[in-house]
Formats: C-alpha cells, sequence, structure tokens
C-alpha cells in the first residue's frame, strides 16, 4: 500500500481559484490529499498596506496550523515574491521549516526550478497586476538572468484579488497568444487567483512552448520533494511529464 502523503498549502484568504484547481490537480493521486490555511490578503499593490500583507510572522502562523495536520510538505501558493524579491521566499521557507519542522517550497521557486529545467531565457509573464507591481516582476527575472521584455509580457491592472478571480478565458488567451508571438520561449500565468491551470494544456499544444501556471508549479514541487511520480497526473501540463 502506498504511502499516503498530505500537502499543506498556504493560502490568499481572498482567494477562490487555487484550491478547486489543487483539488483537481492532484485528483489522480490516491494516496495524496490537499489541506489549506488562510491569512490575510485582499489587494494586490506596492502600498505599505499591500506589502504588509505578505509579513512572515502573519504567514507562519498559518503553516502552524497546518503543522497540526502533520503535513509532509508545506507550500506557498503565491506570487508574492515575484514583486518583493525572491529572496523573500527563501526566506520564508527557511523560517517554516525551522518553526514547523516540515520543508516547504512557494509558487515562484516552483516556477524558478521549472525554468532551469526546461532551459528557459525568454519568459512570456501573463499577470491581472497593477504597472508598478508588473515592472518589479519583469526587473526581478531580468536580473535574474531570464528575459521578459515589452513584447513578452501582458498585465491587466487588477488590484483587487477577488476580481482578478473573474479574468475569463477570452482575456487569458489573447494574453498567452501575445506573448508567445513576442518571443516567449514559455509561459507562465502568474498569480494563483487567476483560472488557467485548467487551459495549460490546451495552450501547450497550441502554442508549442511550456505553459508554467503558478498553481501547479508549487503542487508540482511538492510532490516532487514527497517523492511521488507526477506522471501519474494528465492534461495538466508539461511539468508533470517532462520535469
Amino acid at each position: 500500500m502506498s504511502k499516503q502523503i498530505r500537502l499543506g498549502i498556504l493560502t490568499p484568504s481572498s482567494n477562490t481559484a487555487l484550491e478547486p484547481l489543487t483539488f483537481q490537480i492532484i485528483s489522480s493521486l490516491p494516496n495524496v490529499s490537499v489541506h489549506f490555511s488562510r491569512f490575510p490578503v485582499t489587494k494586490i499593490s506596492l502600498s505599505p498596506e499591500g506589502l504588509a500583507q505578505f509579513d512572515h510572522s502573519v504567514i507562519i502562523q498559518a503553516a502552524q496550523l497546518l503543522a497540526h495536520a502533520e503535513v509532509d510538505m508545506i507550500g506557498w501558493s503565491g506570487t508574492a515574491a515575484g514583486w518583493m524579491g525572491f529572496e523573500s521566499d527563501e526566506k520564508l521557507c527557511e523560517a517554516i521549516t525551522k518553526a514547523t519542522g516540515i520543508p516547504t517550497t512557494t509558487s515562484v521557486l516552483a516556477l524558478n526550478k521549472a525554468l532551469k529545467i526546461f532551459k528557459i531565457k525568454k519568459l512570456g509573464l501573463v499577470t491581472p497586476y497593477l504597472d508598478d507591481v508588473q515592472e518589479r516582476i519583469v526587473k526581478n527575472y531580468n536580473n535574474y538572468g531570464v528575459e521578459v521584455t515589452s513584447e513578452t509580457e501582458r498585465h491587466l491592472r487588477v488590484a483587487k484579488n477577488t476580481d482578478v478571480a473573474q479574468i475569463g478565458e477570452d482575456a487569458l488567451e489573447k494574453m498567452v497568444a501575445d506573448v508567445v508571438e513576442g518571443g516567449a520561449e514559455a509561459v507562465s500565468t502568474f498569480c494563483t487567483n487567476m483560472i488557467a491551470a485548467h487551459k495549460v494544456e490546451l495552450w501547450e499544444t497550441k502554442y508549442g512552448v511550456p505553459v508554467l501556471d503558478t498553481v501547479t508549479t508549487v503542487t508540482w514541487d511538492m510532490l516532487r520533494q514527497c517523492e511521488v511520480d507526477t506522471k501519474a497526473i494528465k492534461g495538466w501540463g508539461r511539468i508533470f511529464q517532462e520535469a
């Protein structure tokens, strides 16, 4: 009998997309269950209030609740490190593991692992975010050695997180098409409240490049670190079959 694996996922309080998507992604793995803990996030901005939502002490409290369930792995299913700096997620993971004894990863750190595996040098960045938030993310990836240009980024200037989940498939389709046309070697749908993960395989087939959704990346990395064979996950993208 396969060992039962429990995944613990940290969730922004206003996010309505990532939980059902994550359940669907792991549905073909009978020995894996997923459990969630929330902390307050309502608006994405670079204001002091917007940045304070991601204070590590608050996130650690939510992680400690997941530890009560004796989860095997903790994942932060969120993209704040995109604008706050990748090192912020590295420090968060260290702090959570120190507080709980449980290994931890994040959507962004997992995405960056996947970019290395697929040898991506030019990324298509599709987000719902405000101009200044997007500029920070673009700058951080360019500094990281992954090029994002005006031709390979698209964003929708949405701040309220509940509005992000209302973004329709037509808008997402256009943004993905635009960044591929702009020369992207891979696309990231970079926000865990965009309902995009279920479209990944269709886009990969249509455009011929990996599509790395941030709900998907953290789930993939958690399973990988728990030594779960991800090839059993069909229909959710090349990351589960090739990375």
